[in-house]
């Protein structure tokens, strides 16, 4: 992706993830044992069937949770609220009981979109709706039609200052976090890129600067359940979903250099959250054969500068370059 290729605004952001051909691999399945490559048109079959039936029950502009964690489903879900012109609200399967119910009541969802185990952690807080029993197929549905301002996604802070809060961003909020994840992934979309992180898709930074950024530029998403990170858990979801470009949290980079693990065969490793600085960026050097790519933002304001290590070389205690 060149600089001539970032985007303004591409509309309903559905859309903007459904614009690659039906057999390119839009999701590597690793929620299960056996790795299953989800191909564009099978993922557009699983977000029309859920957009059908929560069309005749939601209407544009409702908000609807989504309780599930990294998979086909999670994706199909957001994509399928998206398309109908409502607004998702994205929920983290190891928040509490009363985490749950502030978010879903301070939404007002009526509905979820979750699995089994979603719907025993919701209990009563709102309406389980199995993703994967609704979601069938039956024929395609029109996007609805929606401007660049209207609300797409209501997306809570971890809390780091207080009660967490709802930052609601409109359809022009993916177009705006490319120019920073290709940047940050020294060019994403290379050939044989493949993206993967950690991070739950519940977050921004799983969902923002990694799956739907992935779907929308043609590059290949692992998805992967990690409830507990572990450096061998890492390092099988790599190698089976023949990883090539990772998000790192911060923390997930302290576990690996304690267990000095060496990663070879990424060509691109991005981190945000909080500063790294000078000893962790040259272990990062040695470890993966690359420039840590450093990036800044928050849940309000996501994706704002970042370091390109294939562009320049990264200085400590600095993102970017004037």
């Amino acid at each position: 992706m060149t600089q001539d290729d970032w985007p303004i605004w591409q509309g309903n952001m559905a859309a903007q993830c459904s614009a690659q051909p039906d057999d390119a691999t839009a999701i590597i399945d690793l929620t299960d044992a056996v790795r299953r490559d989800v191909s564009y048109g099978a993922l557009h079959e699983m977000v029309d069937g859920l957009a059908r039936a929560l069309k005749a029950e939601v209407a544009p502009g409702e908000r609807v949770g989504v309780l599930l964690s990294q998979s086909p489903w999670c994706a199909a879900a957001h994509l399928a609220i998206w398309k109908i012109g409502a607004i998702s609200v994205p929920l983290f399967k190891l928040f509490k009981r009363d985490a749950l119910a502030s978010r879903i009541g301070d939404a007002g969802c009526a509905i979820v979109l979750t699995d089994a185990e979603g719907a025993d952690l919701l209990g009563d807080l709102a309406t389980p709706w199995m993703a994967a029993d609704v979601g069938t197929a039956g024929g395609p549905v029109d996007f609805a039609d929606v401007g660049p301002e209207d609300p797409a996604v209501l997306i809570y802070t971890s809390g780091t200052t207080g009660t967490p809060k709802g930052a609601l961003h409109g359809h022009r909020v993916l177009s705006g976090h490319l120019p920073g994840v290709s940047v940050s992934h020294d060019h994403l979309g290379q050939a044989g890129d493949c993206l993967w992180t950690p991070a739950d898709w519940a977050w921004i930074g799983g969902l923002f600067d990694v799956a739907m950024p992935a779907l929308a530029l043609g590059v290949p998403v692992v998805a992967a359940r990690m409830p507990k990170f572990t450096v061998e858990g890492c390092a099988d979801v790599i190698s089976r979903g023949e990883v090539r470009n990772v998000f790192f949290p911060p923390t997930a980079l302290r576990m690996l250099k304690a267990a000095d693990v060496s990663l070879p065969g990424l060509r691109s490793v991005a981190s945000g959250g909080e500063p790294l600085g000078a000893e962790m960026l040259a272990w990062g050097r040695k470890a993966f054969g690359l420039e840590i790519n450093e990036f800044y933002g928050q849940t309000e304001c996501n994706m704002v500068a970042s370091s390109c290590g294939g562009d320049f070389p990264a200085q400590p205690g600095c993102i970017g370059k004037p």
